[in-house]
């Protein structure tokens, strides 16, 4: 509840002043007198004793009609917001590399489990734009079309691992079967987000001839390649079915994944650990804002005629008590 007039509900401090004020006068002029018995008085004692007591006090339902009266005055009010939000939301496709070399871990707690990670957080920041998901190796499939559901597709991106195609890294395919799920959207920005850690060499079509048509179709693609400088241990399982860690050099083909950026209007990224992968993912998070209206409004209820008839009804009461009631008392 808020006021309009929030200043009259000053003089609510000047009441409990006056309440003592009278409170003290009814004793100063309280008259006293002695008997030597109250047995003439026995029979009625309890009923004048119990309407003096109310009639003493009844200057407190005039007092209380004030102070409900200048609440009144100060306008209380029930406020209402309404929001109306409008997003010219964007469209996302992540295109995410499950060959067995993201199972390297020079991330935490390996490539594939880091990118699937910093994925369900980049999701989350996107409360109003539509995005899917793609995943390949030696092939590819849409794991989950465009959506606004986030939670499923969080749930799916969870539900990722190595092996659910054939080994390899067809990036080509991976980006084109993404560009497929853009191409006819209606969307103000189309986005393609492609993560791998490796060099092309499994699909059909050509990682080039798959940009072109991004490029075609209006689809802006990021590129993020995925691994260490140098070496990167890689579990293994030995002639004992033990796991071992054999260093392995990391190979990436950043020279296709800039072309392939450039054609599109992207940009590439190289992540190195957990920190500059969580940097990349902010950064683009950064350059394709969402725009979004929000129109606010404000609806007000006015409450002040409560208060002013119940400071009637309690005048009223207090001038009928008087006038009937306690009329013989008071008399």
């Amino acid at each position: 509840m808020v006021f309009a007039s929030p200043f009259f509900l000053l003089g609510l401090i000047v009441l409990p002043f006056v309440a003592f004020y009278k409170h003290r006068r009814q004793r100063w002029e309280q008259a006293d007198f002695s008997l030597s018995t109250l047995a003439a008085f026995a029979s009625s004692r309890q009923k004048i004793g119990w309407k003096t007591t109310v009639r003493r006090y009844l200057w407190g339902l005039p007092l209380l009609a004030l102070g409900l009266v200048l609440v009144a005055l100060a306008r209380p009010q029930k406020s209402y917001t309404d929001q109306k939000i409008h997003a010219d939301g964007i469209d996302i496709m992540l295109s995410l590399d499950i060959s067995g070399s993201m199972k390297a871990q020079d991330f935490t707690p390996d490539r594939l489990g880091a990118a699937k990670d910093l994925a369900i957080s980049f999701i989350d920041k996107r409360a109003y734009d539509r995005i899917g998901l793609v995943v390949f190796g030696g092939e590819s499939f849409t794991q989950c079309p465009l959506t606004t559901d986030h939670r499923i597709l969080q749930a799916l991106v969870t539900q990722v691992r190595e092996g659910l195609v054939e080994d390899g890294t067809a990036i080509g395919m991976g980006l084109a079967t993404a560009v497929t799920r853009l191409k006819d959207s209606g969307a103000k920005s189309k986005v393609v987000i492609l993560l791998t850690d490796g060099v092309n060499n499994a699909g059909f079509i050509d990682p080039r001839t798959a940009a072109e048509t991004a490029r075609e179709f209006g689809v802006k693609v990021y590129t993020i390649g995925v691994g260490t400088q140098g070496e990167a241990p890689y579990p293994i399982q030995n002639f004992f079915g033990a796991t071992a860690m054999q260093y392995m050099k990391v190979e990436i083909d950043e020279k296709l994944l800039q072309e392939i950026a450039d054609r599109t209007g992207g940009k590439y990224f190289r992540a190195t650990d957990n920190a500059s992968l969580r940097h990349i993912y902010e950064e683009i998070d950064q350059l394709e804002k969402t725009e979004i209206e929000v129109t606010t409004i404000k609806r007000f209820t006015e409450l002040f005629p409560v208060f002013l008839w119940t400071a009637l009804a309690l005048l009223l009461l207090e001038y009928v008590l008087r006038q009937t009631w306690l009329r013989s008392v008071v008399g």
